[in-house]
């Protein structure tokens, strides 16, 4: 499994990603980069005080919106907290044949990645069979748990099964697809994305546990493929004070750092990190820790950023 996963992520041709090209071309375009609570987080008086001051900027909740304006069709990678906000920012940029989205790619059951849909339901929304693109274990999940039931039992939402490695085809020239990551899967399987347009493949990793965990080696990940984001929660240990943070174990911004750090320079250019806690200096753009990053050679995604192929 772990090499067919590794020959199902290879890519034929690496090239630098942020090429401009014409309208018509499909882009991939950030909604969001933080952890699931987004920035300012609940309850911290300190970050809200800093938004207040324009001394920092909130940050929605990783998301990727995948455009394909040849076939006027927008796709949504996670259904976030911030979906609404979300939605308008696509608004502004897009349109569906299907609206809200043509479909909805949904890596796992944390509260960060699913739970926007609720504005799809009668109080808000009350849209008709959007599609919804879910693993096996999370398609259970979603039928069997309210409020998530009432989606699927209205027609608001028409869940549509993925399969481990199985590419889902939305256009002639573009694919999805899912690969399973090690995570804390209480309530269902975690997937990373591969994302094929035309000869160009973008791999999508919100959240997966220590790199060591995986029977992928990411850095050959990296190699294969043309666009790389990935999991930057915390950027070192100690970031979560008083937390045991062995019981969280994402990869260190700093671990990822480290074991890329023999790769070349043309590898670690296709790096983003994204879906960073709002402990995470990599937020604060004029922190020490977001200027390592760079000058390591890697990036940093940025809201509203758009990547066109």
């Amino acid at each position: 499994m772990a090499l067919f996963l590794f020959l199902c992520l290879c890519s034929c041709t690496a090239g630098n990603q942020s090429i401009e090209s014409t309208p018509e071309r499909p882009y991939l375009m950030v909604l969001g980069v933080a952890q699931d609570a987004g920035y300012p987080q609940a309850g911290y008086q300190d970050e809200w005080e800093a938004i207040k001051l324009g001394q920092r900027q909130i940050q929605y909740t990783v998301s990727l919106g995948l455009v394909d304006p040849q076939n006027h069709k927008r796709y949504l990678f996670e259904a976030t907290p911030d979906f609404k906000e979300q939605l308008q920012m696509m608004d502004k940029v897009s349109e569906s044949q299907q609206y809200p989205f043509d479909g909805i790619f949904l890596t796992h059951a944390h509260i960060g990645h699913y739970t926007g849909l609720i504005h799809l339901g009668r109080e808000v929304m009350g849209t008709k069979d959007i599609p919804v693109y879910t693993m096996p274990k999370m398609k259970s999940f979603l039928e069997q748990s309210g409020p998530w039931s009432q989606l699927v039992s209205l027609g608001n939402i028409d869940l549509q099964t993925m399969q481990d490695s199985t590419q889902v085809q939305l256009s002639p020239s573009i694919s999805v697809m899912p690969f399973t990551v090690p995570h804390r899967d209480e309530y269902s399987e975690t997937v990373g994305f591969k994302i094929q347009i035309a000869e160009k493949s973008i791999v999508f990793i919100p959240d997966i546990d220590k790199w060591n965990k995986w029977d992928v080696d990411i850095r050959e990940v990296v190699k294969t493929n043309d666009l790389i984001l990935i999991d930057a929660s915390f950027y070192q240990d100690g970031e979560l004070k008083g937390r045991d943070m062995s019981l969280i174990p994402h990869p260190f911004t700093r671990e990822s750092m480290e074991l890329f750090k023999d790769l070349s320079a043309t590898d670690k250019d296709k790096v983003y990190f994204i879906h960073a806690n709002h402990t995470n200096p990599l937020l604060d753009i004029n922190s020490p820790e977001h200027e390592e990053v760079l000058k390591a050679g890697f990036h940093i995604a940025r809201q509203e950023q758009i990547f066109r192929f």
